[in-house]
């Protein structure tokens, strides 16, 4: 298992090489630039600032320095907020983005396990069909429609939770932004559970089981064991993108994570803010691939790794 590990973490920087290739030259194909304004700036104004920040060099250069200073771990200043440098940045963002993405993972993991082992141990039952109907409009209605829904009536309507903000991480803040985030992986994992629980069931262990005469729960949990790899699979990626910031949550409820800053980044055309981000997310995504193959080894013992 340790040699596996290692071979996927060599192979894994070849792939992020790619993505933070491919992300510096499309940002620097888009339109604009850091310091274009309303009002443009004279020219030796513009001129001083492309030299500080190095953008007067070729775009080659510019690259080459750029993979040199991030193979040291600095990811740059910020051509927008020009009193903090990247990282700086990223540090105060990314605890708040990793404080929500993980309290929606396990709001989902709870609620949508649930749902799902009860609608495959009731298969074809009033509730079977109800929690497929309420998982299938969890999946179609997107979070832009549903945040401001909860905005307007538990934060307008109700009074009884704020409509945004952060406040140094006060729970209150925190819980419309869990349940916008968890209410779509929750009908996901309650779809798949449910699927993967129906076949499960029908697997010759578990009818022996229940020949047995061993009790429901003792079932329910062998049978869930197994339906657990595809949720497995499908949490690597989704938790890699919650853990690092929802782009739509974070701006609706005026969040500091990095998701809302990789927006700010974009439309103002800040590269280095832009490019951390990147970086950021595709670690996360190599990490969570990673563990989600440690993990299927861990709940199905005819997987082994050499």
């Amino acid at each position: 298992m340790v040699g596996f590990a290692l071979r996927r973490c060599l192979g894994a920087v070849p792939t992020l090489f790619a993505v933070v290739t491919l992300a510096f030259f499309l940002m620097r194909l888009a339109p604009g630039g850091p310091f274009d304004l309303e009002r443009p700036l004279e020219a030796k104004i513009m001129e001083n600032l492309q030299r500080v920040y190095g953008l007067d060099r070729p775009l080659h250069e510019q690259y080459l320095r750029y993979l040199a200073n991030l193979l040291q771990g600095d990811l740059g200043p910020s051509f927008f907020m020009r009193d903090f440098t990247v990282g700086q940045i990223l540090m105060q963002g990314l605890p708040v983005s990793m404080a929500l993405g993980a309290s929606a993972i396990l709001l989902a993991l709870v609620v949508g396990t649930g749902l799902g082992a009860f609608a495959a141990w009731r298969q074809n039952s009033a509730a079977d069909h109800a929690v497929v109907g309420l998982a299938t409009a969890g999946v179609t209605i997107p979070n832009f429609v549903v945040a401001p829904v909860l905005q307007i009536v538990f934060g307008l309507g109700l009074a009884w939770l704020p409509v945004g903000g952060w406040n140094d991480g006060a729970v209150r803040n925190a819980i419309l932004p869990v349940i916008v985030l968890a209410l779509p992986q929750i009908a996901v994992v309650a779809r798949m559970i449910r699927a993967a629980m129906i076949e499960a069931l029908r697997a010759d262990h578990i009818r022996t089981l229940r020949s047995l005469g061993l009790g429901t729960f003792i079932v329910v949990v062998h049978a869930l064991r197994g339906a657990m790899l595809p949720i497995v699979s499908y949490l690597g990626p989704t938790a890699a993108a919650l853990l690092t910031g929802s782009v739509v949550v974070e701006t609706i409820f005026g969040l500091p994570g990095i998701g809302r800053y990789f927006v700010e980044g974009a439309l103002n055309r800040d590269y280095t803010l832009v490019m951390g981000t990147v970086v950021v997310v595709a670690v996360f995504v190599l990490v969570f691939n990673l563990v989600v193959d440690i993990l299927y080894a861990a709940l199905d013992p005819r997987v082994r790794y050499e």
